[in-house]
């Protein structure tokens, strides 16, 4: 249960700022022993204050310290129940002890049914009205969502991915080798993320890709703002007409991929619908539901026509790809792989660094114009 948020912007003038080691207390009306604060700061300009986000134990009197915050940051804290311990059994109690009166605890079918229903369509009722959709959740999408949970807790970020198992190709390295590569300086997304690697001086190796996307989508699908549908594909994209004749993006045509996958011998099933005012589209290369968007865009007559992926060329290719993340036509960000088809930029190969970072950039990009989008977008 949430008890709100408090939100302190804090002015220029205060004095207390003009401390070399200034402290803020903040004081929170409602202090039952059994919530815990979730706090996160944002700012241009704060400079050291760890934690930077983090869990603190409930408050004395009613107050939270902070040191070292600097004039203009941003303090968001929301109270919630601390989480208690189960009521169940502990490993150590289950231990040995299977053949000795062990059972599961009673349910009927219907139970597991109703919960998994109750929610789902919950969910699809709250994101049918989202501030961030983004399609598909490789590398490159998942860094763009845990960028954007990061930064604006505030909006509600649909990710859509095509397959059942999110993630893209970040599972393995190279020719379904295990180690990852990164090249600096990309270890920074690494360092922030918490993932360990080996150090080899322009580039970083993680010991198994899977321990990089699994840690990755673990903290994306922990933030509460973020909802991802998998074994959901994008089959359209919303339009706007503008005054200048052109189209601006505003969500994205969904349906669940099996049915996507036999319009052609099942009879016309119509599908669903996610407006947004940004829409973030890292989709890949060309492939069946690869660069899926920029071909949508190709056949509205919003681009020309598509550069195609060039050969290998690892040093070019990482630099374009991120240099070049960016909103396409208002309302769609592009970012990763699917870039490649849009500029006929080189591919990059078994190496990482670029999608993560243009997941980085592609966040920034969204935040610059969704206040403008979302204006537009209010019909």
């Amino acid at each position: 249960m949430n008890y709100g948020v408090f939100i302190c912007r804090i002015p220029n003038i205060i004095p207390l700022f003009s401390l070399s080691l200034p402290k803020l207390f903040i004081h929170i009306l409602d202090n039952p022993h059994d919530i815990k604060y979730k706090v996160q700061l944002t700012s241009n300009c704060w400079k050291s204050c760890s934690p930077q986000h983090g869990h603190y134990p409930p408050a004395d009197q009613g107050k939270l310290t902070f040191q070292n915050i600097e004039n203009g940051t941003t303090i968001r804290i929301k109270a919630v129940h601390a989480q208690t311990a189960s009521q169940g059994k502990t490993l150590a109690e289950l231990a040995e002890k299977w053949d000795q009166g062990f059972t599961f605890a009673p349910i009927r079918e219907s139970q597991v049914s109703r919960a998994m229903t109750r929610r789902y369509f919950k969910d699809l009722d709250t994101y049918a009205e989202s501030d961030v959709v983004i399609v598909g959740a490789g590398s490159c999408g998942l860094s763009t969502a845990y960028m954007l949970g990061k930064a604006r807790p505030d909006l509600k970020i649909a990710i859509i991915e095509a397959s059942v198992s999110p993630g893209g190709g970040a599972w393995l390295g190279g020719q379904l080798f295990s180690a990852m590569v990164m090249r600096k300086p990309a270890d920074a997304f690494l360092i922030d993320l918490g993932v360990p690697f080996e150090d080899e001086g322009d580039f970083v190796v993680v010991k198994h890709a899977a321990l990089f996307t699994s840690t990755l989508l673990s903290k994306v699908l922990a933030f509460p703002n973020i909802k991802l549908f998998n074994a959901t594909s994008v089959e359209d994209l919303i339009t706007r007409q503008t005054a200048d004749g052109n189209i601006r993006i505003a969500g994205v045509v969904t349906n669940w991929t099996l049915v996507t996958m036999h319009h052609d011998d099942q009879s016309c099933m119509d599908p669903n619908t996610i407006n947004a005012p940004i829409v973030i589209s890292t989709t890949g290369h060309d492939g069946p539901f690869g660069a899926f968007c920029v071909k949508r865009l190709v056949s509205m007559n919003q681009i020309k026509e598509l550069g195609g992926m060039r050969g290998l060329d690892m040093n070019v290719a990482e630099d374009a790809i991120v240099k070049k993340t960016r909103e396409i036509v208002p309302g769609l960000i592009v970012g990763g792989m699917e870039l490649s088809e849009v500029d006929g930029a080189n591919r990059m190969g078994p190496t990482f660094g670029a999608m993560a970072l243009s997941g980085v950039k592609a966040a920034e990009e969204a935040l610059k114009v969704f206040d403008e989008r979302k204006a537009q977008n209010a019909y």
